[in-house]
């Protein structure tokens, strides 16, 4: 039986109907690291490229930051900015998210909200990983 909520047009990662567990699980964490894609740089190449100079950017953040050189203040206004950018480049280069639970392979067309929270998640989660580790290992000052 069809949904009338679900849309009738998914999208779906090239890596999606992989049968090997070990390369589906490589490909997801590359997905959800790296948000460019082939056909994204083609149609959008200024973009894309703004965008790595700010990925740049924001890895030389990280760095000072673990180095001692940059307050957590400024590390999380560089994370939100990246984040925010992120959207604008995910919707442009893989417009999809996952339906249904994390463990599945059903994909859909991303809106505007749907990439929003699932960059803003995403990148919360990456985030406080990293705040905390350099937290913890004394290299960010609060």
């Amino acid at each position: 039986m069809v949904n009338p909520m679900m849309p009738t047009d998914p999208a779906a990662p090239p890596y999606a109907s992989t049968q090997s567990v070990a390369r589906l699980i490589a490909a997801e964490i590359r997905d959800h690291l790296w948000p460019w894609s082939r056909s994204g740089f083609q149609r959008q190449r200024a973009v894309q490229a703004a965008g790595l100079a700010l990925a740049l950017a924001a890895s030389v953040a990280w760095v000072l930051a673990a180095l001692g050189q940059l307050q957590a203040g400024a590390v999380i206004g560089w994370w939100f900015g990246w984040s925010v950018f992120e959207v604008v480049v995910r919707l442009g280069s893989k417009p999809y998210v996952k339906d249904g639970p994390w463990w599945g392979r059903r994909y859909r067309v991303a809106n505007t909200m749907d990439m929003v929270c699932y960059v803003g998640f995403k990148n919360l989660l990456i985030g406080a990983t990293l705040f905390i580790g350099l937290k913890s290992l004394g290299f960010l000052v609060i």
